[in-house]
């Protein structure tokens, strides 16, 4: 016979399942009205945020790169506006597929997929990156007619940088590039990157790196509402962007590209400054670059052939180039000596072609020039002179006056990269060497000094400088490139803050010397073939500077040397002599005698900005070879150095520019 179950206990046990589901349900429902009440009260803001950005974007406005003018409103760089074909990879399944598709719908190169190659190793996937640029409005029409064939493919369109004289002054302007790796992580540090969303560009070199903030101008943005497939609908809101300001540099373009020209094939550089203000005038590096093969990403042909050149374009020699200076550092020994009182002006020394020291001989002239006073000493540049000075004068009392002139100094010029060459003194070798042996100073060491040779490597915007800072009475002007900015909403111009200029305390007298003895060189002296028939009297100094040392028993024959052993061609100079307009320096790499080729194209400089004359394309030939001498000049540059108070050396030979002498050890 089957028990009947006990009614109470299974009722009870119903019972207990009964209360256990209630409470679980009753669990499960506070559970969810609590994160029901989470998420609609205390996070209500954020998902509300989230909601509004799956129905709106935010899409940045970029600005417009401020334009760059030269001092006479040139354009030297400029933007215009190009559709690109970009490609989010990780937005793209099979990419190289892809790529080969849209080669059928658009024309793309190898170079274009070496390029876009380059950018992925360098940028993040999700990044939109450039496939192909400058697209045809018949190219955008065919891709437009099948982009739904490609997703994560899209048309963007953008303001790309042009560079109007493409060479000409390319180390001034500089050049704008795609932002790196290490250049986001600077705009991120100083708290720039928002500034850059939507621009993938900066500036790399020159004005448009030194100066990117003002160029760059203010991001703008744009809200817009999307649909569901990601394409805008309506704008909800903007905020406009504010374009770069626009920068007037100091050069005279139409000046750089003659003297670009001048130096034809030839390497080397020149800077010239207006001497009352410190403007730079001209700013020349040679050779030269095209700045427009970078605006899109400069291709490895051209990188190659840039960055192997054994000349160097890429090398801003004026800014960066070091050289020993030659003969035209003796004026600023001269005035060393007539500061120091080591010399007076007729004082004389015996140049007899030679000069002993230790048991070496330092060469000069010849046979040698005989006795020479200061005057004489640099108009016939006599090395014994210097030689016998700078041992007098010893190396830091040389270091102590150069110091100020800013030979071996940072000038502080506008622009980044500027090196410091170098002013020796004991105190310089001790850190300069390691080795204890190598970092005592030799009294040998300081000879050369004299001559410009040795130790001595400067800039050519140092030596511009120096000589400018003579021309106005040892009155320093700091050199500068920008002459203001123009404002791209009132169109305002600012001129750009100028330091106080500094007066060095040289005595009137003593700068007179030198200025007589440096117009008779043009009259006189080693330059006067070139600055024959001149319409002003100018005031200059040749010089000759050793590319490699030979030794000092070895004759120097050019011929038998590679061209890039031979010696530099320098020359420093001011003009007019009475009241200074301009002042320069020219170096021509392994060019010979200064006054054969560096002097020529100072002429023509000259002749532009105090006469309006350019020179025709024979002059222009004749000045790329080499100016032979001269007739003397005109009786009225005679006349004018005469009013200076020295009268003009006597007519005769002209020795040769002396060959410098390597340092002693």
């Amino acid at each position: 016979m089957t028990a009947l179950p006990n009614i109470d206990v299974e009722l009870s046990r119903f019972r207990g399942r009964i209360v256990a589901a209630s409470a679980a349900i009753v669990i499960c429902f506070s559970l969810l009205s609590m994160r029901l009440i989470y998420l609609q009260v205390f996070e209500h803001e954020h998902y509300l945020e989230q909601a509004e950005n799956n129905r709106t974007a935010v899409v940045p406005i970029p600005p417009n790169r401020g334009l760059i003018t030269d001092r006479n409103g040139v354009v030297l760089a400029t933007n215009y506006s190009a559709y690109t074909l970009e490609i989010t990879p990780a937005k793209v399944e099979r990419l190289e597929q892809t790529i080969d598709a849209l080669a059928e719908v658009v024309e793309i190169s190898a170079r274009d997929r070496r390029r876009f190659k380059r950018l992925r190793e360098e940028f993040k996937s999700f990044e939109s990156l450039p496939i192909r640029t400058k697209l045809s409005d018949q190219e955008v029409a065919r891709f437009a007619a099948q982009r739904f064939r490609f997703p994560g493919v899209d048309i963007k369109a953008r303001l790309f940088r042009s560079y109007p004289f493409g060479e000409s002054a390319s180390h001034v302007v500089g050049y704008i590039g795609r932002i790196n790796p290490r250049e986001k992580e600077q705009l991120e540090e100083d708290d720039e990157s928002g500034n850059y969303r939507g621009t993938d560009y900066i500036g790399k070199l020159g004005v448009e790196q030194s100066y990117e903030k003002q160029l760059h101008g203010t991001t703008g943005f744009e809200q817009v509402e999307t649909s569901a497939g990601g394409r805008a609908v309506r704008r909800l809101a903007s905020s406009p962007s504010t374009p770069g300001d626009a920068i007037k540099l100091t050069i005279d373009i139409k000046l750089q590209k003659l003297i670009e020209d001048m130096f034809g094939e030839r390497r080397g550089a020149l800077v010239a400054i207006d001497p009352r203000s410190g403007e730079v005038l001209a700013f020349v590096s040679k050779p030269t670059f095209d700045p427009n093969l970078f605006v899109e990403g400069i291709d490895s042909d051209s990188w190659a052939a840039l960055s192997e050149s054994i000349d160097k374009p890429l090398l801003n020699r004026a800014l960066r180039g070091t050289y020993p200076p030659g003969s035209t550092y003796k004026p600023f020994m001269a005035l060393a000596a007539l500061s120091s009182g080591k010399r007076g002006p007729n004082t004389v020394i015996n140049d007899a072609g030679v000069w002993n020291f230790g048991g070496h001989q330092f060469r000069s002239h010849g046979d040698g020039l005989g006795p020479v006073d200061m005057h004489l000493s640099i108009v016939k540049s006599s090395n014994v002179y210097y030689y016998s000075l700078a041992n007098e004068m010893g190396v830091d009392a040389i270091h102590d006056f150069m110091k100020p002139l800013g030979f071996g100094q940072i000038t502080g010029i506008d622009v980044n990269g500027e090196v410091r060459g170098v002013l020796p003194s004991q105190e310089w070798k001790r850190k300069a060497y390691k080795k204890a042996e190598q970092q005592k100073w030799f009294a040998g060491e300081t000879i050369s000094l004299g001559i410009g040779q040795g130790y001595n490597t400067f800039t050519m915007l140092q030596l511009a400088q120096a000589t400018a800072t003579l021309a106005q009475g040892g009155v320093q002007h700091k050199p500068r490139l920008v002459m203001a900015t123009q404002d791209s909403v009132t169109q305002q111009l600012q001129p750009m803050a100028v330091r106080e200029p500094v007066d060095l305390g040289f005595k009137p007298d003593h700068v007179a010397t030198i200025k007589r003895a440096l117009a008779a060189v043009t009259q006189q002296g080693t330059s006067a073939g070139v600055f024959a028939g001149a319409g002003y009297l100018s005031a200059g100094k040749t010089g000759t500077a050793q590319a490699v040392t030979i030794g000092q028993k070895d004759k120097y024959n050019a011929a038998k040397l590679e061209e890039h052993q031979r010696d530099h061609s320098l020359y420093m100079a001011f003009a007019p002599v009475d009241a200074p307009k301009v002042a320069l320096a020219v170096v021509v790499e392994n060019a010979g005698f200064g006054a054969a080729h560096a002097a020529p194209i100072a002429r023509r400089v000259f002749d532009y900005l105090l006469l309006g004359q350019y020179p025709s394309q024979e002059d222009m030939a004749a000045v790329q070879k080499g100016l032979a001498g001269a007739p003397l000049g005109k009786p009225r540059e005679a006349a004018l150095l005469d009013a200076l108070g020295r009268e003009l050396p006597v007519p005769g030979p002209t020795p040769p520019e002396p060959r410098p002498t390597p340092r002693s050890n």
